[in-house]
């Protein structure tokens, strides 16, 4: 029994140093890790696919008027599987290569991305105005000056 443990010993001990000294000399992750989810509310069209996809069921949506969408990302939720990154048809959620998320405040950890819906005057359907100036003339932002008064 000894000159088993004696020989793992040895074994152990040929290996070496097999683990790294991470906090002293931290490393950058490899290609393709799945770090921290980022959204950029510039792109985003509040389509919700990222919600639908979810599987923690992380990212909530709400709609408080007719043309606002609010989606909030709960990442403390978040399992890094980075399905909503593969169905953002405008690439707005990606993921960074961080992965230190520890935190003492939980708002840290919450994202809030709030997007104008316009609507087809048509249809009734949201879509997204092409251009920042498009966002501008749509009706429903804001009252014509008639309207409020003359204010």
């Amino acid at each position: 029994m000894i000159v088993s443990k004696l020989k793992e010993a040895l074994i152990c001990l040929k290996a070496g140093r097999v683990t790294l000294p991470y906090p002293f000399a931290p490393r950058e992750p490899e290609e393709g890790f799945r770090g921290r989810v980022v959204v950029d509310a510039e792109k985003c069209v509040g389509c919700g696919g990222c919600a639908a996809v979810c599987p923690p069921r992380c990212i909530e949506i709400r709609d408080p008027s007719p043309d606002r969408r609010v989606l909030q990302f709960f990442l403390e939720r978040c399992t890094y599987c980075a399905r909503c990154v593969e169905v953002c048809p405008e690439e707005a959620v990606t993921v960074s290569k961080e992965f230190e998320t520890a935190t003492n405040a939980r708002d840290d950890m919450h994202v809030r991305v709030e997007v104008f819906m316009s609507t087809c005057r048509r249809c009734g359907r949201c879509y997204e105005p092409p251009t920042p100036l498009d966002r501008l003339i749509v009706t429903g932002m804001r009252p014509p000056a008639d309207e409020d008064g003359g204010h």
